[in-house]
């Protein structure tokens, strides 16, 4: 998700706004009383519309700033407030229209545009907020912020040379900028340029020594390269950097196993069904080692759960049966892998519903 990206659209959006003082109108002329009396009653919702935002209060201010937007069409800070809360509240479409209509008032704003990016991108709308983010570029070529959300929604979008070509912007401009070159090397490593993804996320790793998404990226590119010596080491860095990590510890796991020390794999599995219970990936490698191992008792285990994790999963119930046949609960066996053959069925997969049902004769032959 884009909000990866600092939201740093900084007060300055609410700033001009809240500041709006309108002109006085001179009283002796009858047919600019109204007016007077409008602009009071418009500086009236804008000190209220303030004093709703600093309680915390933001459904109230927006309601607020939509009454003032209704007297004065033409103050695009009115409506830059009002996309500035809803993307507060999580309403990204809403926060985008209200930047649209900021934008069409003043279409040269760069925060303005970089708001409208960011608000675009997390409603999924990565073409727009790239339109967008340029279009803030072009007019303040300075705010890395909109380089960051450019790159992140072109990695979106598969564009990996535009993705690095933004992040390389960043760290012209900050060298020091360890997330630039963190999501510059997953850029490459996506594009399949390993080595130069090495070499970014290790500089990234240098300037965020305790960034634990950093190992974890450096080792899936050292796996990528076929070195699996360092790759676990970065695993290693990155579980004690972030030992609440599932995926650190699944993939430590995947090597262990495949160096055959089942133990150690097991236990990193757990440690990250522990620290993520409704991982399914997780309780998945903890059914297939234990099957692998003939602990058959813990499979049964794993496997459940897996099924309540995830109950259009053919293979959990499958799996399962192949546990609960060796533990000669038949019953329960033959349950399970008519439920796999149901769903191996429903989703078009012949050779699922072949092997479930050679497994099903076996049961009912018992």
């Amino acid at each position: 998700m884009q909000k990866q990206i600092p939201f740093l659209v900084s007060s300055l959006l609410l700033t001009g706004l809240f500041n709006t003082q309108l002109p006085a109108v001179q009283a002796s002329q009858p047919p600019l009383l109204s007016q007077r009396q409008t602009n009071e009653q418009l500086n009236q919702l804008l000190r209220r519309g303030r004093e709703l935002v600093e309680a915390g209060n933001y459904d109230q201010a927006i309601a607020t700033y939509q009454q003032a937007a209704s007297l004065d069409r033409q103050n695009p800070r009115i409506f830059s407030g009002i996309g500035y809360l809803q993307a507060r509240q999580g309403n990204f479409r809403e926060a985008a229209k209200a930047y649209q209509q900021a934008i069409a008032l003043d279409p040269n704003n760069a925060e303005f545009q970089y708001a409208l990016g960011y608000s675009l991108a997390n409603t999924g709308d990565n073409a727009g907020a790239a339109t967008a983010y340029r279009r803030a570029i072009g007019l303040n070529s300075n705010n890395v912020n909109s380089y960051l959300g450019l790159g992140f929604v072109l990695l979106r979008q598969k564009d990996y040379d535009g993705a690095v070509d933004a992040y390389q912007r960043v760290v012209e401009f900050e060298p020091g900028n360890a997330q630039a070159y963190e999501l510059m090397g997953s850029a490459l490593l996506q594009d399949g340029r390993t080595q130069e993804a090495i070499k970014a996320l290790q500089q990234a790793a240098t300037l965020a020594p305790r960034q634990g998404s950093v190992q974890l990226s450096l080792g899936n590119a050292f796996l990528s390269e076929g070195n699996v010596t360092a790759g676990l080491g970065a695993f290693e860095q990155a579980a004690r950097l972030a030992p609440r990590n599932a995926q650190v510890h699944l993939q430590i796991g995947k090597i262990l196993q495949s160096r055959e020390d089942f133990t150690g794999a097991l236990q990193a599995f757990q440690r990250a069904a522990s620290a993520e219970p409704n991982a399914v990936e997780a309780h998945a490698a903890i059914g297939e080692l234990m099957l692998e191992q003939k602990n058959y008792l813990e499979a049964i285990v794993a496997y459940r759960r897996l099924t309540e994790l995830a109950p259009q999963n053919p293979q959990a119930f499958y799996n399962l049966a192949v546990a609960l046949k060796e533990r000669d609960r038949t019953r329960e066996a033959i349950s399970a892998v008519e439920k796999a053959r149901d769903l191996y069925q429903s989703q078009g997969n012949k050779d699922g519903v072949k092997q479930a049902e050679s497994l099903l004769n076996e049961l009912k032959s018992r």
